[in-house]
């Protein structure tokens, strides 16, 4: 169980605070000021939103955001009723055997509105709150070259990856040993496998909004079951 605020965490609060006064775009100017989180906040007190991307590949260089959608939760409730999910039309076409994955058509996506005419209140709902997700390289990759796409200015931001908090628990140390001596392949750290391994339903997969209520239940899982209420939030986030 972490005890102590990894160092390492501290360069996120100077990165915050240095973009919420250097950053080229207004708008990300404001976002940053209001999300300067100090590591040494316990997990308890921090007010969290599970986010969750579909996407058109795996590749944010390539592929595209086809649809975003996020839950406000803190250990204590998930509000979803204050969840938001946005459809998007993206820049350009997309590959129809991707469709299979994310069940968004090129009819759907066609009428949808574009990335930059909802970021300002993307932003908005995640301002003050600490971002989840199951995963991060696709958010934090897909949600950068979004941006980049729209203004000269970068979004990066702190965020708590489950999928790595539940490779900690099962991919590394003496697990991760014993199952190889034993001929075992290594454990699933997938989404709906997690949330298996605490007893959570399993809900239809990609559909970004309940992946992020997903997302955020197995959140709450790992903290009552592997750590404290009173974890700093620097010992989780990367």
């Amino acid at each position: 169980m972490p005890t102590k605020t990894n160092p390492d965490a501290h360069a996120w609060r100077a990165w915050l605070q240095a973009q919420s006064q250097k950053n080229p775009d207004p708008m990300l100017r404001e976002y940053y000021r209001r999300s300067i989180f100090d590591p040494d906040s316990t997990i308890a007190d921090t007010p969290l939103v599970a986010l969750d991307l579909e996407t058109s590949g795996l590749d944010p260089r390539r592929d595209l955001i086809l649809s975003i959608g996020l839950v406000p939760f803190d250990l204590n409730q998930i509000h979803f009723a204050a969840r938001q999910q946005w459809l998007l039309r993206p820049p350009r076409n997309y590959a129809n055997e991707s469709v299979a994955y994310h069940h968004i058509t090129h009819t759907e996506a066609s009428k949808a509105p574009r990335f930059e005419s909802i970021v300002a209140d993307l932003l908005d709902a995640i301002a003050g709150r600490l971002v989840v997700v199951h995963y991060h390289p696709i958010e934090r990759g897909f949600l950068e070259r979004a941006i980049l796409g729209i203004s000269d200015a970068q979004l990066r931001f702190p965020l708590i990856d489950t999928m790595a908090l539940e490779a900690r628990r099962h991919r590394r140390g003496w697990r991760k040993r014993i199952r190889a001596l034993m001929g075992q392949t290594p454990v699933s750290i997938r989404l709906h496998d997690s949330r298996a391994r605490y007893g959570l339903p399993n809900y239809e997969g990609h559909r970004a909004v309940l992946d992020a209520l997903a997302g955020a239940e197995l959140f709450q899982a790992q903290i009552q079951h592997h750590y404290t209420r009173s974890t700093p939030i620097g010992d989780l986030w990367l």
